[in-house]
């Protein structure tokens, strides 16, 4: 005897699937940006503008991503509740996705998340739940997800999987489309933040399958999880949460994969705000804190490539824009508040700029 599942099921999430695609297949690729250095200096820096997707970060190619895998697994079905921990950019991209599939759509939050980013999530028909230490959102989305009989989307399990790494026209081969007639095609170094650890793993696992020479960077927050893990992986690794929005972790999550990481930078925080005001003034472009982060990278490696008297260039992204925080990063009073001084980390920035070393 054969016993067959409902079809119902099935039609409805074939069409969910073409949806996704369809907004997909709507949307142009982001832009990379040439940063302009003096002349002379042999360095190329270019900037992957993901704030230019419609729900305004990196993260929108996340949330896809995320909502493919639930759909393909059989895990979301017609009026399945979504729910997701996340500090803000995650959670408004997928209550996009949601809200393009017409399903309700919660996020948990740490309390302290800017309220532009919560806005948005309202915006797109979401419910935000708030809790007041970051460590809580794991255990309160699974337990809102099995109340409602919804699915936990769990971004920082399924990040690093959820995307296929060997391209299908995930970020890194869009990188390397983008740079194919650029003097130095192939990057000497790509750098990213580590939020899930998802767009390190499929950067790092792009770059192995396509025998690249090009070496990935991740930097990171200081007082994360994440960088610990990498520089001694026999010790448990903890940290505490995050001052960057987006990136740093209190633990470390299931998609971090450090085998794929040539190099891990330390930032601190009040440099993460410093370089995001930096690019603001070298380039126009206004970009949140995470970004910043990503550039105090680029920035050291731009100079130890100089002082090796090599050529070449150096990738990293625009993860979301500064709009996103007016009320927080852009307001000194906030920054004073928590113990932030960008200045003496954008007299560092000065300095490099006008002497091509990295001081000290």
């Amino acid at each position: 005897m054969i016993t067959y599942s409902a079809s119902a099921g099935r039609v409805w999430t074939a069409d969910a699937v073409r949806r996704i695609e369809a907004e997909n297949r709507r949307s142009a690729d982001t832009h990379l940006f040439a940063v302009p250095l003096p002349p002379g200096w042999q360095v190329s820096v270019y900037l992957k503008d993901e704030s230019t997707h419609r729900t305004g970060s990196l993260k929108h190619r996340l949330a896809r991503s995320l909502f493919l895998f639930g759909l393909v697994n059989g895990w979301i079905t017609e009026g399945t509740t979504i729910v997701e921990a996340s500090s803000g950019s995650t959670a408004v991209s997928e209550a996009y996705f949601a809200q393009l599939l017409g399903l309700p759509f919660i996020a948990v939050m740490p309390r302290t998340t800017s309220s532009e980013k919560i806005a948005l999530i309202q915006q797109y028909g979401g419910t935000c739940f708030f809790v007041d230490d970051a460590g809580q959102v794991y255990a309160e989305a699974e337990r809102i997800a099995r109340e409602t009989g919804g699915h936990y989307l769990d971004q920082f399990t399924y990040a690093e999987r959820a995307t296929d790494w060997r391209g299908n026209n995930n970020i890194a081969e869009s990188i390397f489309g983008q740079l194919a007639l650029e003097e130095h095609p192939i990057p000497e170094w790509i750098v990213v933040g580590a939020g899930t650890g998802g767009t390190s793993a499929t950067i790092g696992r792009y770059l192995r399958y396509n025998c690249h020479s090009t070496r990935l960077a991740v930097v990171d927050p200081e007082n994360s999880a994440f960088f610990p893990a990498w520089a001694d992986p026999s010790a448990p690794a903890t940290g505490r949460a995050s001052r960057i929005e987006g990136i740093g972790r209190p633990r470390q999550e299931p998609s971090f994969v450090p085998g794929v990481i040539d190099a891990m930078i330390q930032v601190p925080d009040s440099a993460s705000v410093a370089a995001a005001r930096h690019l603001k003034r070298l380039t126009g472009l206004h970009a949140g804190p995470s970004t910043g982060t990503n550039l105090w990278g680029v920035w050291q490696l731009a100079a130890a490539l100089r002082a090796e008297g090599r050529a070449g260039s150096i990738v990293s992204l625009m993860c979301d824009s500064g709009d996103r925080y007016a009320g927080s990063y852009e307001d000194d009073a906030w920054l004073r508040g928590r113990g932030l001084d960008p200045e003496p980390f954008e007299a560092v920035l000065e300095e490099f700029f006008a002497t091509g070393r990295w001081p000290g």
